[in-house]
């Protein structure tokens, strides 16, 4: 089984476990692997890609591949070989531009053979994906993440025919990582964001679990 993580944090002076998208990645994989066998398995930095916005040009109808972004189409042919996809995401506005252009141009692929064919499958039909959002605030802001986030991806997976697994009833569209403070220093421009990784690992412990019982009941099947 392979899996995916795709960490699309934009923020280049943040290179690896640095980054908090990319560490969030290195726990998703790393419970996966507890749970089931796992013949491949990596991560996706968008912030190492050039994904351009959709032009509209609508060439991909014939290619299923953007003409003009290669980049684009490497991250595409990575995505649609994999089994589990994780997407972890900061709270940008609302969410990174890439990752964004990413979901828009693989929406206009679907979109534009569905619009001939309602019953058209596209080519990431059925990958099992998950969603992890944070970004800079506490538990009181989880639930806007969950909404400008988690239900922003969500729409589009949908669309892109992906089937997204529910953490619970109330967090439908994944789940969403707190900060436990957040400091201003005069070293930084940015606030230092502090997470207590011990409680984000049991979180993220129990979301790869419900992913991973999903799995092995869809890929048993078939």
């Amino acid at each position: 089984m392979k899996i995916l993580c795709l960490s699309a944090s934009n923020m280049v002076n943040k290179q690896g476990a640095e980054s908090t998208s990319y560490r969030v990645c290195e726990i998703v994989l790393q419970e996966m692997s507890r749970r089931i066998k796992l013949v491949e398995q990596g991560i996706i930095e968008l912030k190492k890609y050039t994904i351009a916005p959709c032009i509209g040009c609508g060439e991909c109808y014939h290619t299923r591949r953007c003409i003009a972004n290669d980049d684009f189409n490497d991250v595409y042919e990575q995505l649609i070989t994999s089994d589990i996809i994780v997407i972890v995401s900061p709270h940008y506005a609302p969410i990174p531009a890439k990752l964004a252009a990413l979901l828009e141009k693989m929406e206009q692929i679907t979109f534009l053979h569905w619009a001939k064919d309602n019953s058209y499958q596209s080519e990431v039909d059925g990958i099992l994906a998950g969603i992890i959002s944070h970004g800079g605030g506490g538990l009181g802001v989880l639930p806007c993440y969950k909404a400008m986030v988690n239900d922003t991806i969500a729409n589009a997976l949908d669309t892109i025919q992906l089937k997204l697994i529910p953490f619970n009833k109330e967090w439908n569209t994944g789940i969403a990582l707190p900060v436990e403070k957040s400091v201003n220093t005069d070293v930084s421009k940015f606030p230092v964001q502090e997470y207590n990784w011990e409680i984000l690992q049991n979180s993220i412990a129990q979301y790869a679990s419900k992913i991973a019982n999903v799995a092995c009941e869809v890929y048993e099947m078939k």
